[in-house]
C-alpha cells in the first residue's frame, strides 16, 4: 500500500479480510513466505531453447517453463534485474512483462468455497485506492 492516511488504509484492508472470513496479521508477519525477485515473462510462442540460452548467458538465476501453455519466466536477483533485462533485449528477446515482484516460496492449493472467498478478497483488495500490489500464495483453480 501507498497512502497519505495509514489509519484509513489499515481500516479498509482489515475490513476486506473480515468481510471474506480472514484476519489481518501484524506488519511483516508473512513476509518470510515470499521472496523478492526480478521476472521477465515470455508467452508460449517464444523459442524456449533460445530464451534459455540467452538467459544463462545474461546471468539469470533460473528459467521456468510452464507446461500448460509453454510460457517462460526468467528469474533474477533484484540487483541483477536491469542487467539481465538489457542483455535479453540485446539478444533479441524483449520480455512481454518485466518487473521486480514478490513470489511465494510455497503455494497452497485452495478449492471450492475457500477458493471463491480468496478470489473475492483478492479482487476487493486490488480495487482499494491505496493498494499498489497484492501478493498471495493461494493456488486457485482456473
Amino acid at each position: 500500500c501507498m497512502t497519505d492516511n495509514r489509519v484509513r488504509t489499515v481500516v479498509e484492508v482489515r475490513h476486506a479480510f473480515s468481510k471474506f472470513g480472514g484476519n489481518m496479521g501484524t506488519e511483516g508477519s508473512v513476509a518470510f513466505m515470499f521472496r523478492k525477485l526480478g521476472v521477465l515473462s515470455y508467452d508460449g510462442s517464444a523459442d524456449e531453447d533460445a530464451v534459455t540460452e540467452a538467459a544463462i548467458e545474461a546471468g539469470a538465476d533460473d528459467v521456468v517453463v510452464y507446461a500448460e501453455d509453454g510460457a517462460i519466466d526468467v528469474l533474477t536477483a533484484p540487483e541483477a534485474f536491469e542487467t539481465v533485462k538489457q542483455a535479453m533485449e540485446s539478444a533479441g528477446h524483449p520480455a512481454e512483462l518485466a518487473e521486480i515482484t514478490y513470489r511465494a516460496d510455497n503455494d497452497i492449493a485452495v478449492s471450492g468455497d475457500t477458493a471463491e472467498q480468496v478470489q473475492k478478497l483478492l479482487a476487493w483488495l486490488e480495487d482499494l485506492d491505496d493498494v499498489q500490489a497484492v501478493y498471495c500464495n493461494a493456488e486457485l483453480p482456473a
